[in-house]
Protein backbone atom coordinates (compact mmCIF):
# COMPACT_ATOMS: atom_id res chain seq x y z
CA UNK A 1 0.00 0.00 0.00
CA UNK A 2 0.83 3.72 -0.71
CA UNK A 3 -0.11 6.59 -0.23
CA UNK A 4 0.72 10.10 -1.10
CA UNK A 5 2.76 12.81 0.96
CA UNK A 6 1.60 15.88 -1.36
CA UNK A 7 -0.76 18.58 -1.04
CA UNK A 8 -3.44 20.53 -3.44
CA UNK A 9 -3.64 17.37 -5.90
CA UNK A 10 -5.23 18.07 -8.99
CA UNK A 11 -7.99 15.74 -8.37
CA UNK A 12 -9.26 18.35 -5.80
CA UNK A 13 -9.66 20.77 -9.16
CA UNK A 14 -11.23 18.72 -11.51
CA UNK A 15 -11.54 21.98 -13.52
CA UNK A 16 -8.47 23.35 -13.71
CA UNK A 17 -5.78 20.46 -15.44
CA UNK A 18 -3.06 23.34 -14.22
CA UNK A 19 -3.36 23.29 -10.71
CA UNK A 20 -0.08 21.92 -10.10
CA UNK A 21 1.95 23.80 -11.89
CA UNK A 22 4.42 26.19 -10.22
CA UNK A 23 4.51 29.97 -11.44
CA UNK A 24 6.78 30.82 -14.10
CA UNK A 25 10.19 31.57 -13.39
CA UNK A 26 10.13 35.01 -12.20
CA UNK A 27 14.03 35.80 -11.73
CA UNK A 28 16.68 35.29 -8.54
CA UNK A 29 16.68 32.28 -7.00
CA UNK A 30 15.10 29.76 -8.53
CA UNK A 31 14.64 27.41 -5.23
CA UNK A 32 12.58 30.26 -4.13
CA UNK A 33 9.31 29.05 -4.32
CA UNK A 34 10.21 25.25 -4.73
CA UNK A 35 7.51 23.06 -2.94
CA UNK A 36 8.36 20.76 -0.16
CA UNK A 37 6.89 18.81 2.37
CA UNK A 38 8.08 17.04 5.30
CA UNK A 39 9.15 13.12 4.25
CA UNK A 40 10.29 11.48 7.79
CA UNK A 41 11.69 8.76 5.60
CA UNK A 42 14.12 10.89 3.96
CA UNK A 43 16.03 10.32 6.74
CA UNK A 44 16.79 5.85 5.97
CA UNK A 45 19.21 5.15 3.03
CA UNK A 46 18.92 6.14 -0.45
CA UNK A 47 18.98 2.40 -2.03
CA UNK A 48 18.96 4.44 -5.74
CA UNK A 49 22.98 6.11 -4.33
CA UNK A 50 24.72 6.01 -7.17
CA UNK A 51 27.68 5.50 -4.61
CA UNK A 52 25.81 1.87 -3.86
CA UNK A 53 25.91 1.00 -7.74
CA UNK A 54 22.55 1.99 -8.79
CA UNK A 55 22.12 3.12 -12.28
CA UNK A 56 19.70 4.06 -14.70
CA UNK A 57 19.60 0.86 -17.14
CA UNK A 58 16.78 2.18 -19.67
CA UNK A 59 14.11 4.51 -20.90
CA UNK A 60 11.70 4.66 -23.70
CA UNK A 61 12.57 8.42 -24.59
CA UNK A 62 14.83 10.71 -23.41
CA UNK A 63 15.10 13.49 -25.70
CA UNK A 64 15.32 16.66 -24.17
CA UNK A 65 17.76 15.35 -20.98
CA UNK A 66 19.02 12.24 -19.87
CA UNK A 67 17.74 9.37 -17.78
CA UNK A 68 20.65 9.56 -15.60
CA UNK A 69 20.52 12.91 -14.52
CA UNK A 70 17.07 11.13 -12.19
CA UNK A 71 20.20 9.84 -9.57
CA UNK A 72 22.47 12.74 -9.71
CA UNK A 73 23.63 13.30 -5.66
CA UNK A 74 23.07 17.02 -6.02
CA UNK A 75 20.13 18.84 -6.40
CA UNK A 76 19.19 20.08 -9.70
CA UNK A 77 20.63 23.42 -11.46
CA UNK A 78 18.52 25.73 -13.66
CA UNK A 79 20.28 27.88 -16.27
CA UNK A 80 17.64 30.18 -18.00
CA UNK A 81 19.85 31.59 -20.25
CA UNK A 82 20.82 27.55 -21.39
CA UNK A 83 19.68 26.17 -24.84
CA UNK A 84 20.72 23.41 -27.09
CA UNK A 85 19.57 22.24 -30.45
CA UNK A 86 16.50 20.23 -28.90
CA UNK A 87 15.13 23.11 -26.75
CA UNK A 88 15.66 24.27 -23.41
CA UNK A 89 18.72 22.13 -21.56
CA UNK A 90 16.98 20.84 -18.09
CA UNK A 91 18.91 19.21 -15.50
CA UNK A 92 16.82 15.96 -15.19
CA UNK A 93 15.17 13.47 -17.07
CA UNK A 94 12.75 14.89 -20.03
CA UNK A 95 10.99 13.49 -22.68
CA UNK A 96 9.23 14.95 -25.72
CA UNK A 97 5.72 15.75 -26.33
CA UNK A 98 3.34 12.68 -26.86
CA UNK A 99 1.17 12.96 -29.70
CA UNK A 100 -2.02 11.20 -31.11
CA UNK A 101 -2.40 9.00 -34.05
CA UNK A 102 -3.35 11.66 -36.20
CA UNK A 103 -5.02 15.37 -36.63
CA UNK A 104 -8.71 13.73 -35.50
CA UNK A 105 -6.86 12.62 -32.40
CA UNK A 106 -4.11 14.74 -31.01
CA UNK A 107 -3.58 13.99 -27.66
CA UNK A 108 -2.00 10.62 -26.88
CA UNK A 109 -4.32 7.30 -25.90
CA UNK A 110 -5.25 6.78 -22.28
CA UNK A 111 -2.94 4.36 -20.89
CA UNK A 112 0.30 6.25 -23.08
CA UNK A 113 3.40 7.04 -20.68
CA UNK A 114 6.91 7.01 -20.81
CA UNK A 115 9.20 5.06 -18.42
CA UNK A 116 12.47 4.57 -17.06
CA UNK A 117 14.13 1.36 -15.33
CA UNK A 118 16.22 2.04 -12.26
CA UNK A 119 18.84 -0.68 -11.08
CA UNK A 120 18.66 -0.02 -6.69
CA UNK A 121 22.15 0.14 -5.72
CA UNK A 122 21.33 -2.14 -2.46
CA UNK A 123 18.33 -4.43 -2.66
CA UNK A 124 15.88 -3.71 0.17
CA UNK A 125 12.53 -2.66 1.21
CA UNK A 126 11.31 0.66 0.22
CA UNK A 127 9.87 2.78 2.68
CA UNK A 128 9.65 6.00 0.89
CA UNK A 129 10.18 7.79 -2.61
CA UNK A 130 11.08 11.12 -3.51
CA UNK A 131 9.99 12.44 -7.24
CA UNK A 132 11.48 15.35 -7.47
CA UNK A 133 10.39 18.31 -10.41
CA UNK A 134 12.91 20.74 -9.26
CA UNK A 135 12.59 23.45 -12.28
CA UNK A 136 9.91 21.63 -14.16
CA UNK A 137 7.10 24.17 -13.88
CA UNK A 138 4.96 23.32 -16.66
CA UNK A 139 6.15 20.66 -18.32
CA UNK A 140 6.24 18.22 -15.53
CA UNK A 141 4.25 15.01 -15.71
CA UNK A 142 0.05 14.87 -14.78
CA UNK A 143 1.12 11.76 -13.15
CA UNK A 144 3.32 9.29 -12.28
CA UNK A 145 3.20 5.57 -11.40
CA UNK A 146 6.14 3.53 -9.98
CA UNK A 147 6.49 -0.52 -10.09
CA UNK A 148 9.26 -2.58 -8.51
CA UNK A 149 10.60 -6.13 -8.95
CA UNK A 150 12.91 -8.51 -7.70
CA UNK A 151 15.16 -10.19 -10.18
CA UNK A 152 18.94 -11.49 -8.79
CA UNK A 153 21.43 -11.21 -10.87
CA UNK A 154 22.60 -8.65 -13.28
CA UNK A 155 19.64 -8.31 -15.75
CA UNK A 156 19.14 -6.08 -18.12
CA UNK A 157 16.01 -4.07 -20.11
CA UNK A 158 15.37 -6.91 -22.25
CA UNK A 159 15.38 -9.64 -19.15
CA UNK A 160 13.47 -7.29 -16.76
CA UNK A 161 11.16 -6.40 -19.64
CA UNK A 162 10.23 -9.88 -20.58
CA UNK A 163 6.72 -11.38 -20.28
CA UNK A 164 7.66 -13.63 -16.85
CA UNK A 165 9.05 -11.02 -14.66
CA UNK A 166 6.30 -9.99 -12.09
CA UNK A 167 5.79 -6.24 -11.22
CA UNK A 168 4.25 -5.16 -8.27
CA UNK A 169 2.63 -1.80 -8.09
CA UNK A 170 3.87 0.21 -5.39
CA UNK A 171 2.50 3.86 -5.96
CA UNK A 172 -0.68 3.71 -8.76
CA UNK A 173 -0.92 7.01 -11.18
CA UNK A 174 -0.76 9.59 -9.05
CA UNK A 175 -1.17 13.40 -9.60
CA UNK A 176 2.39 15.44 -8.75
CA UNK A 177 2.95 18.98 -8.79
CA UNK A 178 5.82 21.06 -10.62
CA UNK A 179 8.75 21.94 -8.78
CA UNK A 180 8.04 19.91 -6.04
CA UNK A 181 9.41 17.38 -3.78
CA UNK A 182 6.85 14.90 -4.49
CA UNK A 183 7.02 12.32 -1.49
CA UNK A 184 5.20 8.45 -1.18
CA UNK A 185 5.19 6.39 1.86
CA UNK A 186 5.53 2.77 0.71
CA UNK A 187 4.03 0.59 3.12
CA UNK A 188 4.42 -3.18 1.06
CA UNK A 189 7.31 -4.38 2.85
CA UNK A 190 9.06 -6.40 0.39
CA UNK A 191 12.48 -6.78 -1.11
CA UNK A 192 13.10 -5.35 -4.08
CA UNK A 193 15.81 -4.74 -7.17
CA UNK A 194 14.61 -2.56 -9.53
CA UNK A 195 11.95 -0.04 -9.93
CA UNK A 196 10.25 1.67 -13.26
CA UNK A 197 9.10 5.22 -12.86
CA UNK A 198 6.85 5.76 -15.06
CA UNK A 199 5.54 9.48 -16.32
CA UNK A 200 1.72 9.70 -17.32
CA UNK A 201 1.78 10.85 -20.52
CA UNK A 202 4.88 12.49 -20.58
CA UNK A 203 7.30 15.19 -19.19
CA UNK A 204 10.22 15.89 -17.15
CA UNK A 205 11.33 14.92 -13.74
CA UNK A 206 14.57 16.26 -12.10
CA UNK A 207 15.72 13.94 -9.47
CA UNK A 208 14.21 10.21 -8.19
CA UNK A 209 15.51 9.17 -4.47
CA UNK A 210 14.14 5.38 -3.42
CA UNK A 211 14.80 5.55 0.50
CA UNK A 212 14.37 2.17 2.43
CA UNK A 213 16.26 -0.58 4.38
CA UNK A 214 18.86 -2.79 2.69
CA UNK A 215 18.23 -6.51 3.02
CA UNK A 216 21.55 -8.12 1.85
CA UNK A 217 20.78 -11.58 0.61
CA UNK A 218 22.68 -13.85 3.27
CA UNK A 219 24.13 -16.40 0.74
CA UNK A 220 26.46 -14.24 -0.70
CA UNK A 221 27.60 -12.49 2.91
CA UNK A 222 28.03 -16.26 3.74
CA UNK A 223 30.01 -16.64 0.67
CA UNK A 224 32.08 -13.83 1.54
CA UNK A 225 33.33 -15.16 5.07
CA UNK A 226 34.83 -12.22 6.40
CA UNK A 227 32.99 -8.74 5.57
CA UNK A 228 32.34 -5.03 6.52
CA UNK A 229 30.16 -5.61 8.99
CA UNK A 230 28.56 -2.00 9.55
CA UNK A 231 28.53 -1.15 5.17
CA UNK A 232 25.20 0.08 3.71
CA UNK A 233 25.83 -3.22 0.95
CA UNK A 234 25.59 -5.34 3.72
CA UNK A 235 22.65 -4.45 5.30
CA UNK A 236 24.24 -2.09 8.40
CA UNK A 237 22.48 1.26 8.76
CA UNK A 238 22.42 4.67 11.03
CA UNK A 239 20.47 4.65 13.88
CA UNK A 240 21.21 8.23 15.39
CA UNK A 241 23.71 10.58 16.07
CA UNK A 242 24.34 13.91 18.61
CA UNK A 243 24.60 16.17 15.78
CA UNK A 244 24.28 16.35 11.79
CA UNK A 245 25.16 19.95 11.52
CA UNK A 246 27.47 19.72 8.42
CA UNK A 247 27.07 16.34 7.11
CA UNK A 248 24.90 12.69 7.60
CA UNK A 249 26.06 10.58 9.77
CA UNK A 250 24.96 8.06 7.06
CA UNK A 251 27.72 8.21 4.97
CA UNK A 252 30.24 7.08 7.75
CA UNK A 253 28.98 3.77 6.19
CA UNK A 254 29.47 4.69 2.50
CA UNK A 255 31.23 2.12 0.31
CA UNK A 256 34.56 3.14 -1.13
CA UNK A 257 36.62 6.06 0.55
CA UNK A 258 35.21 9.56 0.76
CA UNK A 259 36.12 12.32 -2.00
CA UNK A 260 35.77 15.75 -0.53
CA UNK A 261 35.28 16.68 3.39
CA UNK A 262 31.93 16.82 3.35
CA UNK A 263 31.93 13.48 2.36
CA UNK A 264 31.71 11.72 5.55
CA UNK A 265 30.00 12.88 9.00
CA UNK A 266 31.01 16.48 10.53
CA UNK A 267 29.57 17.81 13.64
CA UNK A 268 29.50 21.27 14.59
CA UNK A 269 32.21 22.57 16.88
CA UNK A 270 31.25 21.36 20.62
CA UNK A 271 31.48 24.25 23.34
CA UNK A 272 30.40 22.49 26.64
CA UNK A 273 33.15 21.18 28.04
CA UNK A 274 32.85 17.28 29.84
CA UNK A 275 30.24 16.19 26.82
CA UNK A 276 31.38 14.86 23.23
CA UNK A 277 29.83 13.86 20.19
CA UNK A 278 28.20 10.16 19.33
CA UNK A 279 26.70 8.45 16.36
CA UNK A 280 24.95 4.97 16.62
CA UNK A 281 24.95 2.30 14.26
CA UNK A 282 22.92 -1.12 13.86
CA UNK A 283 24.45 -4.63 11.96
CA UNK A 284 22.33 -6.22 9.80
CA UNK A 285 22.32 -8.99 12.45
CA UNK A 286 24.54 -9.81 14.94
CA UNK A 287 28.04 -10.60 14.24
CA UNK A 288 31.68 -10.69 15.58
CA UNK A 289 33.71 -7.84 14.76
CA UNK A 290 37.35 -8.82 14.16
CA UNK A 291 39.00 -5.69 13.25
CA UNK A 292 38.27 -2.02 12.76
CA UNK A 293 39.06 0.82 10.38
CA UNK A 294 38.62 4.49 10.61
CA UNK A 295 39.17 7.04 8.45
CA UNK A 296 39.95 10.50 8.87
CA UNK A 297 40.25 11.59 4.84
CA UNK A 298 39.68 14.67 3.67
CA UNK A 299 39.28 16.00 7.54
CA UNK A 300 42.57 18.22 8.44
CA UNK A 301 41.98 20.75 10.41
CA UNK A 302 38.49 19.36 11.95
CA UNK A 303 38.86 15.55 12.34
CA UNK A 304 37.95 14.24 15.47
CA UNK A 305 40.35 14.50 18.07
CA UNK A 306 39.91 10.97 20.03
CA UNK A 307 37.34 8.42 19.00
CA UNK A 308 36.15 5.67 21.08
CA UNK A 309 33.99 2.48 20.13
CA UNK A 310 31.53 0.75 22.19
CA UNK A 311 28.68 -2.16 21.07
CA UNK A 312 26.16 -3.87 22.98
CA UNK A 313 24.27 -7.03 21.82
CA UNK A 314 20.70 -6.98 21.34
CA UNK A 315 18.91 -3.48 21.30
CA UNK A 316 18.95 -3.26 25.27
CA UNK A 317 22.01 -4.73 26.06
CA UNK A 318 24.55 -3.53 28.01
CA UNK A 319 27.34 -1.19 26.13
CA UNK A 320 30.82 -2.43 26.66
CA UNK A 321 34.33 -0.96 25.01
CA UNK A 322 35.80 -2.43 22.14
CA UNK A 323 38.25 0.32 20.92
CA UNK A 324 39.31 2.57 24.08
CA UNK A 325 39.93 6.61 23.80
CA UNK A 326 42.09 6.57 20.89
CA UNK A 327 44.33 9.59 19.45
CA UNK A 328 43.50 9.83 15.67
CA UNK A 329 45.27 11.98 13.22
CA UNK A 330 44.10 14.02 10.58
CA UNK A 331 43.83 12.69 6.75
CA UNK A 332 44.66 9.18 7.83
CA UNK A 333 43.24 5.59 7.98
CA UNK A 334 43.46 3.85 10.94
CA UNK A 335 43.64 0.16 11.44
CA UNK A 336 42.14 -1.54 14.70
CA UNK A 337 42.73 -5.33 14.78
CA UNK A 338 41.46 -6.76 17.97
CA UNK A 339 42.34 -9.58 20.59
CA UNK A 340 39.17 -11.22 20.79
CA UNK A 341 35.97 -11.12 18.20
CA UNK A 342 33.08 -8.53 19.75
CA UNK A 343 29.86 -9.64 19.50
CA UNK A 344 27.59 -7.71 18.58
CA UNK A 345 24.32 -5.86 17.27
CA UNK A 346 25.07 -2.41 17.50
CA UNK A 347 27.65 -0.18 18.08
CA UNK A 348 28.38 3.71 19.20
CA UNK A 349 31.15 6.24 17.70
CA UNK A 350 32.31 8.60 19.95
CA UNK A 351 34.28 11.44 19.32
CA UNK A 352 36.19 13.48 21.76
CA UNK A 353 35.15 16.66 21.48
CA UNK A 354 33.69 16.70 18.28
CA UNK A 355 34.73 16.41 14.81
CA UNK A 356 34.52 14.48 11.41
CA UNK A 357 35.09 11.00 10.24
CA UNK A 358 34.84 9.75 6.93
CA UNK A 359 34.64 6.22 7.13
CA UNK A 360 34.40 3.47 9.35
CA UNK A 361 34.71 -0.59 8.53
CA UNK A 362 34.09 -3.53 10.94
CA UNK A 363 35.43 -6.48 9.68
CA UNK A 364 33.61 -9.66 10.60
CA UNK A 365 31.38 -12.29 9.97
CA UNK A 366 27.74 -13.17 11.09
CA UNK A 367 27.38 -15.55 14.28
CA UNK A 368 25.58 -18.54 13.74
CA UNK A 369 22.40 -16.99 15.63
CA UNK A 370 22.75 -13.82 13.06
CA UNK A 371 23.01 -15.39 9.95
CA UNK A 372 19.76 -17.56 10.87
CA UNK A 373 18.00 -14.30 11.71
CA UNK A 374 19.01 -12.24 8.35
CA UNK A 375 18.12 -15.97 6.02
CA UNK A 376 14.40 -15.59 8.40
CA UNK A 377 14.30 -11.57 7.68
CA UNK A 378 15.16 -12.75 3.73
CA UNK A 379 12.68 -14.99 3.62
CA UNK A 380 9.98 -12.84 4.91
CA UNK A 381 10.43 -10.38 2.50
CA UNK A 382 9.67 -12.60 -0.47
CA UNK A 383 13.19 -12.41 -1.22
Amino acid sequence: MTFDQNEHRDENHHDDPHANDAAPYGGGDPYADYRITDLPFTGLVDLADRRLGAGVIAANDEFFAQRENLLVRERAVFDPERFGHKGKVMDGWETRRRRGADAAHPFPAPGEHDWALIRLGAPGVIRGIVVDTAHFRGNYPQRVSIQATAVEGSPGPAELLADDVKWEEIVPPTPVRGHAANGFEITDGRRFTHIRLCQHPDGGIARLRVHGEVLPDPSWLATLGTFDLLSVLNGGSYEDASDRFYSSPTQIILPGTSRKMDDGWENRRRRVRDTNDWVRFRLPAQGAVRAVEIDTAYLKGNAAGWIALHGRDGGTGEWFEIIPRTRLQPDTPHRFPLSAPAIVTHVRLDAFPDGGVARMRLHGSLTESGAADLTRRHREAGA
